[in-house]
């Protein structure tokens, strides 16, 4: 009896959360591009370290950028590269001349290489906006254009971005892959749902911008920066809880693109990465968001174990799974179509009963064991 209180308790948190990011994707306006005058200015930071596969490729799409070349610097940021980075973009920087490019080796200073290396580039930037993005990442033409407006509009101090992958994780593809994309669609779609209810706690940044002012009347990392990850989050909470204007950008002209991850292996890590920095949220919404789902997916895998055992009714457990997959697929369908990738949503089935494992091991080795990223070992 207490098991099927807890999950009609659960599931209802659960269903009230997610009714409430559905309700925020449909109150969070469309984001339509103007012809205005470009004003902003703009540096562009970008920390890489090994990226030699996928630096052709962001350099394309940089030098391919539909705005004042006046107005906007790059700042590349070598974090201890051990492969060609370096010289690719001594080549880049050769190459464009036209281009304001700086080339900059990251300074240590805390235990975050990437908030570091960021820090770094802030120190050299020369103008007012700063704006952040991966080395692995192709940007849309019109992607400064966007944060211009944005500023020009609203004066907005904090400007978030969608970001989607290149390519699209069709049947043919691993599953793991498939996996990822419906995992981050979820990720996607949540993030425009808390700013559209006002509440924006997750951000990402591959597209990313904020005032450099604001950055340091607010120290920055300061508070976080022993934790590797988070240099979005963190900085986007921060802000928040200060009242400062913060936005996102719903619109597909304007979505970075970044690269699936290579292996289950370099997936799973990755999300340690990202979990490793939950407990350390300031935002209630975000750690609310953080212990219902957690919840969720505990007691849907604790009943169905005990319904197996015979110690409850299997039909609660698929009750409340069935609440779940409903209203998860109601807000994951409006980002697939947001970003032209329902084809993913054949995987859906398969994936809703995967998930709620895959997020309770996740969960579990993150207060267990360290994590690897880019080559280096993080304790968790």
């Amino acid at each position: 009896m207490i098991l099927v209180i807890l999950l009609v308790l659960v599931t209802a948190c659960y269903t009230g959360l997610l009714a409430a990011f559905i309700y925020g994707w449909k109150k969070l306006p469309d984001f339509k591009l103007n012809k205005e005058i470009p004003k902003s200015r703009f540096s562009i930071i970008i920390p890489y370290r090994n990226e030699a596969l996928n630096l052709p490729d962001l350099f394309k799409s940089l030098s391919g950028l539909k705005y004042p070349r006046e107005l906007f610097e790059i700042i590349l940021v070598n974090d201890e590269s051990e492969d060609e980075s370096l010289k690719l973009c001594e080549e880049f920087q050769q190459s464009f001349s036209e281009l304001r490019i700086k080339l900059l080796e990251n300074k240590r200073r805390s235990t975050s290489p990437k908030k570091d290396a960021v820090l770094t580039g802030i120190d050299e930037a020369e103008f007012e906006n700063i704006v952040t993005t991966d080395a692995d990442c192709l940007l849309p033409v019109k992607w400064l254009g966007g944060f211009d407006q944005e500023i020009q509009k609203n004066d907005s101090k904090l400007i978030a971005g969608p970001v989607g992958f290149i390519g699209k994780a069709g049947e043919r593809s691993r599953l793991f892959t498939r996996f990822e994309e419906l995992d981050f669609l979820s990720l996607q779609a949540t993030t425009m749902g808390s700013f559209g209810i006002e509440k924006g706690f997750m951000c990402n940044a591959a597209n990313l911008c904020y005032s450099k002012k604001v950055f340091q009347k607010y120290n920055g990392y300061d508070g976080n920066e022993k934790i590797a990850s988070g240099d979005d989050v963190f900085l986007l909470q921060k802000l928040n809880r200060a009242g400062e204007k913060v936005t996102f950008l719903k619109s597909a002209e304007l979505i970075v693109l970044t690269r699936f991850q290579i292996s289950l292996r370099t997936l799973t890590h990755q999300r340690l990465r990202w979990a490793s920095k939950t407990s350390s949220y300031i935002s209630k919404l975000a750690k609310f968001t953080g212990v219902i789902v957690f919840l969720m997916n505990f007691i849907l895998i604790f009943g169905a174990i005990m319904a197996f055992l015979g110690y409850t009714d299997h039909q609660y457990v698929m009750l409340a799974f069935l609440v779940k997959f409903n209203i998860d697929f109601i807000l994951l369908y409006r980002a697939a179509k947001f970003f032209k990738s329902e084809e993913i949503l054949r995987s859906y089935l398969w994936g809703s009963i995967v998930y709620p494992f895959y997020t309770i091991y996740i969960s579990v080795l993150a207060m267990l064991t360290d994590y690897e990223w880019k080559g280096r070992r993080f304790n968790k």
